[in-house]
């Protein structure tokens, strides 16, 4: 196993742990597959990928892990309209943008001072514990 899976294993068993729960392979693929390729997969694109390494598992547990993995916050929830929940492993505060034409999903990093600025247009007694900014449209990322 090398260093990074064992680290995420390391902090699955321990984030569980924290909310009172025990680690399970099934656990361990599902949240491997988010990690792997972060590309904001949907609940039936996860089952996709662990069906090779597990070939039992279900879709109701992959959902179950999903869950699990959030409330755990080890991952977030994305939605856009009334698309498929999509899973993102980034934890750092970011916007997300979605492009039209291929259907993905992209990171896009937020500098601290616009979160900032963004949370002082609050008004007052108003406080939020995050942001979620979603773009749409088209792009052609630089590789």
């Amino acid at each position: 196993m090398n260093t990074s899976i064992a680290q995420a294993h390391e902090t699955l068993n321990q984030k569980l742990t924290e909310e009172g729960m025990r680690s399970t392979r099934q656990r361990e693929v599902v949240y491997d597959a988010i990690l792997e390729k972060r590309d904001h997969p949907t609940a039936d694109e996860v089952h996709a990928r662990v069906r090779s390494k597990m070939a039992g598992i279900s879709l109701a547990t992959v959902y179950n892990c999903l869950e699990t993995l959030v409330q755990c916050h080890l991952v977030r929830q994305v939605n856009f309209d009334r698309e498929s929940t999509r899973y993102c492993p980034n934890l750092n505060e970011h916007a997300h943008f979605h492009d039209d034409s291929s259907g993905r999903i992209y990171d896009v990093s937020m500098d601290k001072s616009i979160i900032h600025q963004l949370m002082k247009i609050l008004p007052e007694g108003y406080d939020a514990r995050n942001i979620e900014i979603n773009f749409r449209g088209s792009c052609n990322p630089v590789t």
